[in-house]
C-alpha cells in the first residue's frame, strides 16, 4: 500500500483536496485530529506531559488545559522539543495502527493530511507528498474565515510556519489551488487518477 502525505500552509484547502479522497473511498487520516486525541483522557501521554510542564496542566476532571500547556512549551524553543518529543512518538504510533488496518483492508492507496510533515520523522513513512499551495492573500482570507480573526494575525500565522518554497522542493506533487472550488476538484481528481495508475 502507498502512503501519500497531503501538507500545506494554513488557509491553503488541503482539508478539501483531503475530503475529495475521502468521498472517493480512500482511508485518510487527519494527522492533525490524531495529535488532538493524544492529549485526550487516559492518553499514555498525560502522564509524562505533567512531569515536564507541572501537573497543572491537567484538571480535575483529568481534561488537559491545552491553552496553558501551549503557553508553556512553547514559551521556549526547548519546550517545544520536549512537547514533541513526548507527543510525536504516540502520534505515529497511532497513525501507523491506522495505515496498517487500511492495508489489511486492501487498501492500495492511503493519505495523510498533516499541516507539519516536511523535516519530521513521518516525512520518511510516505511515498509521495501531495503539496498544496494557494495566494497568500487567499489563504489569509479563508484563516480569517475560517477561524474568526483579523487579517494581521491570519498573516502572522501563515508567516510562522513553513515556507512555501520549502514545501514545493519536497513535493512529489503541487496542487496549486489559484481558482476557483471547482477547478481544485477536477485537478485533485486528475491527480487520483494518476497516482492510481502509478505502479
Amino acid at each position: 500500500m502507498k502512503v501519500i502525505g497531503i501538507t500545506g500552509r494554513s488557509g491553503c484547502g488541503k482539508s478539501s483536496v483531503t475530503r475529495m479522497f475521502a468521498n472517493a473511498g480512500y482511508p485518510c487520516i487527519d494527522a492533525d485530529l490524531v495529535a488532538r486525541e493524544v492529549l485526550e483522557p487516559g492518553s499514555a501521554c498525560i502522564k509524562q506531559l505533567q512531569n515536564v510542564f507541572g501537573s497543572d496542566i491537567v484538571d480535575e476532571s483529568g481534561t488537559v488545559r491545552r491553552r496553558l500547556l501551549a503557553d508553556r512549551a512553547f514559551a521556549t524553543p526547548e519546550g517545544t522539543a520536549k512537547l514533541t518529543a513526548i507527543t510525536h512518538p504516540e502520534i505515529l504510533r497511532r497513525i501507523d495502527a491506522r495505515l496498517r488496518q487500511a492495508a489489511e483492508e486492501g487498501a492500495h492507496l492511503a493519505f495523510v493530511d498533516g499541516a507539519v510533515i516536511v523535516g519530521t520523522p513521518f516525512a520518511a513513512r510516505c511515498d509521495l507528498l501531495v503539496v498544496v499551495t494557494a495566494p497568500y492573500e487567499e489563504s489569509v482570507a479563508r484563516i480569517c474565515a475560517r477561524d474568526g480573526i483579523a487579517p494581521d494575525m491570519a498573516r502572522r500565522r501563515l508567516d510562522a510556519q513553513t515556507p512555501e518554497q520549502t514545501l514545493r522542493d519536497a513535493a512529489d506533487f503541487v496542487l496549486e489551488n489559484n481558482d476557483t472550488a471547482e477547478c481544485l476538484q477536477k485537478k485533485a481528481a486528475a491527480l487520483l487518477q494518476r497516482l492510481e495508475q502509478e505502479p
